[in-house]
């Protein structure tokens, strides 16, 4: 009989807290994306908004702490997918319907499927797509469609709209279905958005852009709808410079492919 070679001593089975960290935030993302359903049951609209927004944040974090703890693990990107399908697809999509698209007739629940299915199919995509070398999009710094949290931020641009107003018109399915179609839509499209990479500034913004965001945080703090409301309408203006950007760089490459096949021709 093989004998086990004895545990040095000071040592312990078990695996290490750095790998536990990662996973509990998202795991806590995820019952953040839940507790937003059971605000949206009881009718308490900001609460339910502000819950998916945490979810947002958790979500944020969670792969840098991974990676700074050297925490990364497939065990962890499973769990990462799963969470943003719940947090970003299910949970807004029931928190709309109980708003507002439950009005609309026989066709509101189609549509925030839509939603929730957009999500499950963006993310699942992504996994598929993680050892995949040959990605353009990702090599020159962009996204490939609208991320699940963004997405999920773009579909309550209606309800921040409400919050701020208190304008029914935000809340009318007629205009809250077509909306919540193009976000889904964004979503599992091919559309080339700016990716963290590719936002690149002057080194001469630099203080100004650390003013702005300590400055956009204590707007979160006092004017939280505003401020969530304006930095929606941002995101949703710079997809299409997202697209522009993306062929000014494939029109670049191509031109220095073609002219380096000339070289070597000639």
């Amino acid at each position: 009989m093989r004998k086990r070679r004895p545990i040095p001593l000071g040592m312990r089975r078990g695996i290490t807290l750095r790998q536990v960290a990662p996973n509990a935030i998202t795991a806590m993302a995820l019952c953040f994306g839940l507790t937003g359903i059971r605000y949206g049951i009881a009718g308490d609209w900001e609460r339910a908004v502000a819950a998916i927004i945490f979810a947002g944040v958790l979500d944020g974090i969670d792969g840098r702490v991974a990676r700074m703890l050297s925490g990364e693990s497939r065990f962890g990107a499973e769990l990462d997918s799963l969470s943003d399908v719940i947090a970003f697809g299910v949970s807004p999509a029931i928190i709309l319907y109980l708003w507002s698209l439950q009005e609309m007739p026989r066709f509101g629940w189609i549509v925030v499927l839509a939603h929730a299915l957009a999500c499950a199919l963006r993310l699942a995509r992504y996994n598929a797509n993680i050892d995949v070398l040959d990605q353009p999009k990702k090599a020159a710094g962009f996204l490939t469609g609208v991320p699940a949290p963004a997405g999920a931020g773009l579909a309550f641009l209606p309800l921040y709209a409400w919050f701020v107003s208190g304008m029914d018109i935000f809340k009318d399915w007629k205009l809250v279905a077509p909306w919540l179609i193009v976000t889904s839509f964004l979503m599992v499209s091919n559309v080339p958005t700016l990716g963290w990479k590719r936002l690149r500034l002057p080194p001469e913004w630099r203080l100004f852009a650390i003013g702005a965001a300590g400055l956009f945080a204590a707007m979160l703090m006092v004017a939280p709808w505003i401020s969530l409301l304006s930095l929606t309408l941002v995101y949703a203006t710079l997809i299409p410079f997202g697209v522009m950007s993306y062929a000014r760089v494939t029109r670049r490459i191509s031109a220095t492919s073609a002219q380096e096949a000339s070289e070597r021709i000639n």
